[in-house]
């Protein structure tokens, strides 16, 4: 696969937005141990040196290769700077923060299953995780600080920081993850509009549009009413997006057409199914299924917008 390929088609979006969800994927589809029956992916009773060489191996080289490749197929296209920082905070009414946010939670939650398969200690495997997550994304921040096209952002540091602290501190302190952080996401009809920005294919709209992501959170109603007849499975969700977002730092965008377009938060609440809490017997099953709940299951929605409530029967 040609990597610099896809880097370079993505070069009008900040490297910090395709590195996350690169590593989200890598994760998920090349790490995991969730993908296999074999006894050799079962968790270490202990420590295992072996799997723990191995793993710290390839974490120590997927971080160093990727900055490498990102040095060289980004960030050499724009001059170099003295360390600097960058205020992004106002900018896509704060859904890329939601979406650093998402990141650290995934691949936290993702690295620390890994550091328990080696026999890590539960407790340590969440501090290993959680850290190694933050520092990655870290080192990429102080990447974009050296480029004249970005800069450090402070603020993508907290939103970092605030996804790693969600899972960590939950899973630290409980063993379990009372709040879930998910998204979904459905193509929206601005990127033909501004294909350069939004992206001109699924992938890059995926990716660079924001006004087809949502990001969610979610928790099971049984934890709050100790209730026998609400299923442990079932979850409510609250949801934030924008709509019409063209310009990262304008709130309206008016096209050759003269047809003006004025962006606008939405707040949504639906339900949601924690696919981890199913009855399923079958262990393969599960472990299929565990990954996907990082995804929001197409319900129907209530979707606040410019102060008119909306219905869907189903929403993604």
């Amino acid at each position: 696969m040609d990597f610099r390929a896809i880097f370079l088609k993505l070069k009008y979006h900040r490297p910090t937005e395709l590195s996350r969800r690169a590593l989200i994927f890598t994760c998920y589809f090349l790490l995991s141990k969730t993908y296999a029956q074999s006894s050799f992916f079962t968790p270490s009773d202990s420590l295992n040196p072996k799997r723990s060489i191995g793993i710290n191996a390839l974490y120590v080289g997927v971080w160093s290769s990727s900055l490498v490749m990102l040095e060289q197929a980004w960030y050499n296209d724009y001059p170099k700077t003295p360390f600097h920082t960058f205020n992004d905070a106002r900018e896509w009414m704060q859904m890329d923060k939601c979406g650093h946010a998402f990141t650290s939670y995934q691949i936290s939650k993702s690295l620390t299953s890994l550091y328990c398969w080696t026999g890590m200690k539960p407790k340590n495997a969440v501090l290993a995780g959680t850290t190694i997550t933050l520092g990655y994304q870290a080192s990429i921040e102080y990447l974009d600080g050296r480029s004249a096209e970005w800069g450090f952002s402070w603020s993508d540091i907290l939103a970092n920081t605030s996804g790693g602290l969600l899972f960590g501190i939950q899973q630290y302190f409980w063993n379990q993850q009372y709040i879930l952080l998910k998204e979904s996401y459905s193509p929206s009809i601005y990127g033909p509009i501004r294909p350069n920005v939004l992206g001109s294919r699924f992938a890059e709209r995926y990716l660079k549009d924001y006004n087809g992501q949502t990001y969610w959170l979610s928790f099971a109603p049984k934890n709050v009413w100790k209730s026998s007849s609400i299923p442990s499975w079932l979850l409510l969700s609250f949801g934030y997006s924008v709509d019409a977002k063209l310009v990262g730092d304008k709130n309206t965008f008016t096209t050759s057409n003269n047809i003006t377009y004025i962006a606008s938060r939405e707040f949504l609440c639906s339900f949601d199914i924690d696919l981890r809490k199913l009855p399923i017997k079958r262990k393969w099953v599960k472990n299929i299924l565990r990954p996907i709940n990082a995804i929001k299951i197409p319900l129907p929605t209530l979707h606040w917008k410019n102060g008119v409530c909306y219905v869907h029967p189903l929403y993604f």
